[in-house]
């Protein structure tokens, strides 16, 4: 299974911490060229590769870490999405005006032509998605929700491998509505820092 990150702010540069933290390899990738990502990555770890969009795309599982409004630019960097799995860990600040009445990640879902998408990881603030996931006696949750029952295990597996404990919530605009934020409206488990321990 390959990786990538595409959106190389706050929360990109968290998530690749956390796979240099487990020597996982994964690309990054931005709108600038990678030469720019290039420092900063091998800064964070010998396993982050900075790489153009398009060659970071060959990933079979591609977290989208840009700014909300960003996310139909990328989607058309693909003609079709087919046989990829995306992690939207965006979160909708500002509030765009036209969501279709739709939970963010069934909207950002729509300009994925093909994709199973899975909501995941956005929950936690960049300086403790970070931090180690690993506390003595239990892991740091990350929820995952989507609409595909079958594109969350290859998820949990990567949250599992990352040192997270991943937790279910089923579809987006069930559980998946708890970790959504959008503008003001913030769904309940946002922001926080929750642990489980091992049984």
């Amino acid at each position: 299974m390959s990786y990538a990150i595409v959106g190389f702010g706050k929360i990109g540069q968290a998530l690749a911490h956390a796979f240099a933290r487990k020597n996982i390899k994964v690309a990054v990738a931005s709108r600038r060229p990678p030469e720019a990502l290039a420092p900063q990555a091998r800064a964070i770890g010998p396993t982050v590769v900075a790489k153009s969009l398009r060659d970071a795309l060959e990933a079979d599982i591609i977290i989208l870490a840009v700014p909300f409004g960003e996310h139909r630019e990328v989607a058309k960097a693909l003609p079709n999405w087919k046989g990829k799995t995306v992690i939207d860990a965006m979160n909708a600040f500002p509030p765009p005006e036209e969501l279709d009445g739709l939970p963010s990640s069934a909207f950002v879902a729509k300009a994925f032509t093909g994709a199973r998408l899975v909501k995941g990881f956005n929950h936690l603030v960049a300086a403790t998605l970070a931090a180690d996931p690993t506390v003595e006696g239990g892991h740091r949750v990350v929820f995952l929700s989507s609409d595909d029952e079958d594109a969350i295990a290859p998820v949990a597996d990567l949250a599992k491998q990352l040192g997270f404990a991943p937790v279910k919530l089923g579809k987006l605009n069930e559980g998946g509505a708890l970790v959504h934020a959008r503008g003001r409206t913030w769904g309940q488990l946002i922001f926080q820092d929750l642990f489980k321990k091992e049984p």
